[in-house]
């Protein structure tokens, strides 16, 4: 009877826990990864991903959720088609072979109540490696216009892109890219 009583318990929290974290869903109109690299010393360029989908998962009590964030490495911007074409190709994203950039982190961060960051894997170029998102900004709270709850961040994060395979014209083109992503997901 014990037992049963403790199994009983157990799976009672448990099953509260499982539905504690509420789902979000990407809101793509307001969600572009970007990246910074400089351009031979002179200047540091720019560009962004058009197009992004994921879900993400905050249980803020528990101190707790998930990120899985698909980027379409076709969907690069960066205001002159002729470059976003060289980018597209076989020397740097290879969009052909590689048609998706993706985030996946089962590992938030907070400090106190306030969520600062994601540990978890960064896969492009068919590269997968650890990378750590940091948090700058980050809220919560009703939409003004809709009204339905919604959160927003800023993240970034630095990686060497000759580590994920695209060394092309290293150190002319930068290795270190700084990467940007202004992210808003609305609650399912």
């Amino acid at each position: 009877m014990k037992k049963t009583l403790i199994a009983l318990a157990l799976s009672s929290a448990m099953s509260v826990s499982a539905f504690a974290a509420d789902s979000y869903t990407i809101d793509s109109t307001h969600t572009f990864p970007s990246f910074e690299i400089s351009h031979l010393g002179f200047s540091i360029q720019r560009g962004r991903f058009d197009k992004t989908v994921g879900k993400i998962t905050l249980d803020p009590v528990a101190k707790t959720g998930s990120i899985d964030v698909a980027i379409d490495a076709a969907s690069v911007d960066t205001g002159l088609a002729d470059l976003e074409k060289h980018l597209r190709g076989e020397e740097f994203f290879d969009t052909d072979k590689y048609p998706t950039i993706t985030f996946t982190s089962s590992k938030l961060k907070f400090e106190g109540d306030k969520l600062v960051g994601a540990d978890g894997e960064f896969t492009l170029h068919g590269v997968t490696k650890p990378l750590t998102l940091q948090l700058d900004h980050f809220k919560c709270g009703a939409h003004p216009m809709t009204k339905k709850p919604r959160c927003g961040a800023n993240a970034t994060a630095t990686l060497k892109r000759s580590e994920f395979g695209m060394a092309k014209y290293v150190p002319l083109v930068g290795d270190d890219v700084k990467i940007v992503i202004q992210v808003e997901a609305d609650k399912d």
